[in-house]
């Protein structure tokens, strides 16, 4: 008995050394990664669905969690456009030497049904080494994160050289009937709060891992440019019994079928150049020397044709443009008076979207085919590859993984980040909790985030804020 206490406490011993606890017990965690963690669930169990949860109430308890960190009254702030829409807005003083930095990410999830997922979607479920809930990696762990950086740094009472503005939104996962609620509608009137010389988005990049390693730091800089377009045929129709060379469905599928063959040119800006030029230390050598011949001032044919059998490749090379719906007819036994199809395209930065739609006209070539924009385009100009902010990024992601490369991108959706950049606000994207590249359940069911990872972003981004705002 007394041989097997004593290998009892040198094993508890080793343990403690380790970081594990006894009996293979999770280790202790610090108080502020416990101060994360509580706001994580608090977030997660709190229903943000954007069409029929409350942002609202999310707001004031994030806001509530910073006064009673002490942070001013005045500079702890819950607008909202309605009853259940809330923005927090809240700010971190410097002392004033430089301009602020902004960090963002959004309250709203989307849906997600208890008979579809493995566990209540709402509770926050720790389980073999990853939180499960909706909206653990879109976009609550951000959230979360960003809220315990401000009140650790509260708390220590950290020199800073400028003041840390928080902007948690709502409505980014959809638009509202009657919004828009969410970073639009305060840029709209509440401008004067977001005087930031660049911005953080918890939405967009970050690291990226394969096989449980980090394989890829992502630092997004730009997005595409949205934009859909119904192409719409019309005829006199008739009865299915006497058929006619003129068939609206045809004469449409006729069009899309040349526009299915269509590339728009490639063009390359300060970020598709480097995410090429980077990229060649994670592929094969037929991949790398093609991302290399196709970035050259004359870009190789071939080159271009194999990197473009990629869709994430070809994404970054080019405009796209695609259909998504197909609508026509009205009844089995009559000719379509009507064939219509949605086109859904994505426009490099700096693009006009009149161009494409002009491209799209003269690609099916039939004047019997109108071309109609949805909406207006929103504008997304590329934010400069700013050293310092890139820099910090290269620096902590090669003490925190080393080995890992920093990779500037284009993202082909869309974020938050967008109507930033149109206000003049850089905006760079660093989700700095690491999730696999090849198990994206974000929007899908049993939403999960790496227990690891949770905590390694949250160091991570109160290291980023802190040497942005310090220089130390």
């Amino acid at each position: 008995m007394k041989v097997f206490r004593i290998v009892a406490l040198f094993l508890t011993a080793l343990l403690s050394l380790t970081g594990v606890g006894a009996f293979g017990e999770p280790p202790k965690l610090s108080t502020h990664q416990q101060l994360a963690r509580d706001i994580y669930r608090e977030l997660i169990e709190i229903n943000t669905v954007t069409a029929t949860g409350d942002t609202a109430q999310a707001a004031e308890a994030m806001a509530a969690r910073l006064r009673t960190a002490g942070l001013p009254a005045a500079d702890v702030l819950v607008l909202k456009p309605t009853p259940k829409k809330g923005n927090l807005v809240a700010r971190l003083r410097g002392s004033g030497a430089r301009q602020p930095i902004l960090l963002l990410a959004h309250l709203d999830v989307v849906e997600a049904l208890r008979e579809d997922w493995s566990f209540d979607p709402f509770k926050l479920i720790e389980q073999d080494g990853f939180f499960y809930g909706r909206g653990t990696t879109d976009n609550k762990h951000m959230a979360a994160i960003f809220v315990a950086v401000l009140i650790r740094l509260q708390q220590e009472g950290y020199q800073l050289n400028r003041d840390i503005i928080l902007v948690l939104g709502t409505d980014e996962e959809a638009l509202s009937p009657g919004g828009p609620y969410g970073i639009e509608w305060l840029l709209q009137h509440h401008r004067d709060l977001l005087d930031a010389e660049y911005a953080l988005n918890g939405d967009a990049g970050g690291l990226g891992l394969k096989n449980e390693s980090p394989f890829l730091m992502v630092f997004q800089t730009s997005e595409k440019v949205y934009q859909s377009f119904w192409l719409e045929v019309r005829n006199s129709g008739g009865h299915s019994s006497l058929p006619k060379k003129e068939n609206a469905i045809y004469r449409l599928a006729s069009g899309l079928g040349r526009l299915a063959q269509y590339e728009f040119p490639i063009q390359f800006n300060e970020t598709t150049r480097a995410y090429f030029e980077r990229l060649t230390s994670l592929e094969t050598a037929q991949t790398a020397a093609d991302m290399k011949a196709a970035i050259q001032p004359r870009p190789d044919v071939d080159a271009v044709a194999r990197l473009s059998t990629v869709p994430r490749h070809n994404a970054q090379l080019r405009t796209t443009c695609v259909a998504t719906r197909f609508e026509a007819g009205h009844a089995d036994n009559a000719l379509p008076q009507t064939a219509r199809a949605m086109i859904n395209c994505r426009i490099l930065p700096g693009e006009d979207p009149r161009e494409v739609q002009a491209t799209i006209i003269r690609v099916l070539a039939d004047p019997k085919i109108s071309v109609t924009p949805i909406d207006a385009a929103i504008f997304s100009p590329p934010s400069p590859l700013n050293p310092e902010v890139l820099g910090a990024v290269e620096t902590l992601t090669a003490e925190f993984w080393p080995g890992t490369p920093v990779i500037p991108a284009m993202s082909t959706g869309a974020t938050d980040g967008l109507f930033l950049r149109n206000a003049g606000i850089p905006t760079y994207g660093i989700d700095s909790c690491g999730t696999d590249l090849d198990d994206v359940r974000a929007h899908g069911k049993d939403e999960r985030m790496p227990v690891k990872s949770f905590y390694e972003g949250l160091e991570f981004s109160y290291r980023l804020v802190r040497l942005l705002s310090s220089g130390s």
